[in-house]
């Protein structure tokens, strides 16, 4: 019996060599090729890190242009604003001014505060010749 066991065994070491082998070169082949998965993953890591800090930077920058065209639109729209009703003003005064003025009561109009925006406005912000400006105060 032991004889053929030994018989069996040395069969077993005689023909399983070779797949053994071919196992361990699959193998090192294996882990070569894990090996280069593994250098390409942690470099695709660090690119897609770098690229990360970039976008994040990006964006920061793209909030603070955000930020600060939204501030000037602000101010813009506040200047806009009080432009607006000092036009509006000076229109209304002009309008009671011309209604007066169609009226024929010219005297009683220079003693309202319509008369007062209408100077007001003829000297600070009306484009007038200098001449239709002393003619329109006096």
């Amino acid at each position: 019996k032991e004889q053929e066991l030994y018989a069996k065994f040395m069969c077993y070491c005689k023909t399983s060599g070779g797949e053994l082998d071919a196992s361990v070169e699959a193998a090192e082949q294996k882990i070569e090729a894990t090996e280069a998965a593994l250098k390409g993953s942690t470099e695709r890591k660090a690119q897609t890190e770098a690229d990360l800090k970039e976008h994040q930077s990006s964006r920061a920058e793209a909030e603070d242009t955000m930020a600060t065209a939204t501030a000037l639109r602000e101010k813009a729209a506040s200047e806009f604003s009080q432009e607006e009703a000092d036009l509006k003003t000076n229109i209304a005064a002009l309008a009671k001014a011309v209604d007066a003025l169609e009226k024929g009561a010219a005297g009683a109009f220079l003693q309202t505060t319509a008369a007062n925006l209408v100077r007001s406005f003829a000297m600070e912000k009306a484009n007038l010749p200098d001449s239709t400006r002393q003619e329109l105060l006096s």
